[in-house]
């Protein structure tokens, strides 16, 4: 999983509230297990008209903001269905951080396992980014994970909570596989004494 430490991107404002995972990936793209791939169909139902072409007026889809790395967004974002597509799809798409006021507790836990950073802030700062984000959209956002904070230039700065131990594994690129390796050398240590001790196993 990719570290995340500093990022500064454009930040893409999608004022929605309760963005569910169907909207975020639609249940007829779920049919793979590879997290590559998926970035093409994220938003699929709002990005896109029935024949295919792009929607205008949706923001992945003007030109200042299809390099958005950053999105901000309204409360309760990720409900729905506990699909590890959604996160899958906004990755593969170029998203690192998403910001809302709240999201559904298994989404949120889900970004932090796949090198998402999750950043909840009160409706106000989040008005505030939004309105930014859509005034200044060449202006990057700034997210620094390791003090905690997201800056806008020197317009304004906030900073954000964050539980201790998934920070420690965004900032080491530690997903659950990552966090088992951290103990090979115990893992390993333990294998062979259980072999000295316990040969007929």
């Amino acid at each position: 999983m990719k570290p995340f430490v500093k990022l500064s991107a454009v930040a893409a404002p999608l004022p929605m509230i309760n963005i569910d995972t169907d909207i975020i990936i639609p249940k007829q793209f779920l049919r793979t297990i590879k997290r590559t791939g998926l970035g093409q169909h994220a938003f699929h139902d709002i990005r896109y008209n029935d024949d295919g072409s792009e929607k205008p007026d949706f923001v992945l889809n003007k030109k200042e903001y299809r390099n958005a790395e950053i999105i901000i967004t309204g409360e309760n974002f990720g409900c729905g269905s506990s699909r590890e597509h959604a996160p899958w799809a906004l990755l593969d798409f170029g998203i690192r951080c998403v910001i809302a006021s709240s999201f559904a507790d298994i989404f949120y836990n889900n970004c932090f396992k796949n090198g998402i950073l999750p950043i909840q802030l009160p409706q106000k700062q989040i008005d505030d980014l939004m309105k930014e984000a859509q005034d200044n959209p060449d202006a990057p956002l700034e997210i620094d994970l390791e003090k905690q904070t997201v800056t806008r230039g020197n317009k304004f700065s906030f900073s954000f909570d964050i539980d201790p131990f998934r920070k420690h594994c965004l900032l080491g690129g530690l997903d659950d596989i990552g966090l088992t390796l951290e103990k090979n050398k115990h893992i390993a240590d333990y294998e062979e004494h259980t072999k000295k001790e316990k040969p007929w196993l």
